[in-house]
């Protein structure tokens, strides 16, 4: 039976083990110009011993930005920004895959001059983002109802995510994750709920993931397929998305992505959000469908990735807010070690607090 403490091969990198970060929202980025900076690289650094680090999402342009101080990875700046974290994260003996991410609707008007965020369709819909309140601080606000990507402009948006692949590999990212899940862009297309569209990007389900597969082979041919993975999480409902054929949709883009070798396949499971814990017939038929590697996310803690890992339906599990409290996870788990109680007040937005002050095992 493969240990989730052994080494996995993932696409052009082989991890040291299968105890992988998942990307991580913290809002810690310098503005303005959503620049990485030292005390992002602190707190990757401090978990380099994760078999993977996943960045958290780094938006491909800037109508792609949601949330106040989340980093981007369109400008030479942040390409500078981040080169410094892949440095000091290759220098720990650590791998870090960039998040490539573009939220659509998931967004607010004060980002984009007063502008509308975009989406598949202009529905209105029930979610909040995070903005700078007057004093400063993070403050929640409702989202407005998008305006729909018009047609002629889908080729920049694959574009923009080809750029950001290349921007990545220059800032020394070992892979990249597109970010195709949890309700934003990507997923805005895939969902039946999200997308009423009547062209060549609506309808059919093969067309409502024309966009994802569109923007995966761009990625690609950026870089190579083995430097490429992708997230989906297509049961659930997550970000004002729910889609009433979510199941169906996953195991068909599950094929398409498997076709194309790609490094990793990534399920965010809806545990995690709140949702139903996902059954093992879904698993097994995911795992039918996608031969590559799968990492499983979602509410994992020990008990759950081994079960998933010995019965072949994982082939390593990506932990969360676990990792934000414990930056020494792996070792916590393969000894037994206790873990940190989480501070959930300081998961989004601040400073040193909260982010780079949980204490490793003494």
């Amino acid at each position: 039976m493969p240990s989730l403490f052994e080494p996995l091969t993932l696409g052009a990198v082989q991890t040291a083990n299968r105890v992988l970060m998942a990307p991580l929202t913290r809002m810690r980025a310098t503005a303005p110009g959503d620049v990485p900076n030292a005390l992002m690289a602190e707190y990757y650094v401090q978990r380099a011993s994760a078999g993977l680090l996943i960045s958290e999402g780094t938006q491909v342009s800037p109508e792609g930005k949601g949330y106040m101080d989340t980093p981007g990875i369109h400008s030479a700046e942040q390409v500078e920004g981040w080169r410094e974290v892949t440095d000091a994260v290759h220098d720990a003996g650590g791998l870090i895959a960039a998040q490539l991410w573009h939220v659509g609707r998931v967004s607010h008007e004060s980002f984009h001059d007063g502008g509308l965020p975009v989406s598949a369709s202009a529905l209105p819909y029930r979610n909040r983002t995070t903005v700078r309140g007057e004093d400063g601080r993070p403050t929640r606000v409702s989202c407005p109802t998008p305006r729909a990507l018009g047609l002629e402009e889908i080729p920049r948006v694959i574009e923009d995510y080809r750029r950001a692949a290349v921007n990545a590999r220059e800032a020394g990212f070992d892979l990249v994750e597109i970010h195709g899940a949890h309700g934003y862009l990507l997923h805005q297309f895939l969902a039946a709920d999200a997308n009423q569209r009547t062209d060549e990007y609506g309808g059919s389900l093969q067309n409502r993931a024309r966009l994802m597969l569109e923007v995966t082979d761009a990625v690609i041919d950026a870089w190579s397929a083995d430097r490429v993975a992708i997230r989906i999480s297509p049961v659930g409902s997550f970000n004002g998305t729910d889609d009433p054929e979510g199941a169906e949709a996953g195991l068909y883009v599950a094929g398409e992505l498997g076709r194309r070798d790609l490094a990793f396949l990534h399920l965010s499971e809806p545990d995690w959000a709140g949702g139903p814990v996902l059954d093992d017939d879904y698993r097994q038929a995911l795992r039918a469908a996608h031969p590559g590697p799968i990492v499983g996310a979602g509410n994992y803690d020990l008990e759950k990735a081994n079960r998933l890992l010995e019965a072949g339906l994982i082939d390593a599990a990506a932990f969360g807010r676990t990792f934000i409290a414990n930056p020494d996870l792996p070792r916590r788990l393969a000894e037994g070690l206790p873990l940190n109680p989480q501070r959930p007040e300081s998961f989004y937005g601040g400073a040193a607090e909260g982010y780079v002050d949980y204490p490793a095992y003494a």
